[in-house]
């Protein structure tokens, strides 16, 4: 059995730490050891992930991994373009590039 406490969102003790985080393994569910875990409080916070799980954050460097249709574009966004000061964006699962005002899915991202 490990110290550290259950999972807030699905209840189970298989947790462990990855840095300042706790993490759950059953659920994916993230949180800070010792913060306030109300569900209500939880529900707000959107983690948003690259195609390899990695955790962005707005300001991160971010490459496509494939090329990627643009509707009413001139052409595609290629494979390896490299997006710089993203934002994350309104819609789930979503980055904003500032420079070219584009959303693209962070399914198709990693982080560099």
């Amino acid at each position: 059995m490990s110290d550290f406490p259950a999972c807030p969102q699905c209840g189970m003790e298989n947790t462990y730490h990855d840095g300042t985080l706790l993490v759950c393994p059953d659920c994916g569910h993230e949180w800070i050891e010792g913060e306030a875990t109300a569900g209500a409080a939880d529900e707000d916070v959107v983690v948003v992930r690259d195609s390899n799980g990695n955790v962005l954050a707005d300001g991160d460097t971010v490459v496509v991994i494939k090329d990627l249709p643009v509707k009413g574009g001139s052409g595609p966004i290629k494979q390896g373009t490299v997006f710089r000061d993203i934002r994350l964006g309104d819609v789930d699962g979503h980055i904003y590039d500032r420079k070219s005002k584009t959303y693209i899915k962070t399914e198709f991202l990693r982080k560099q």
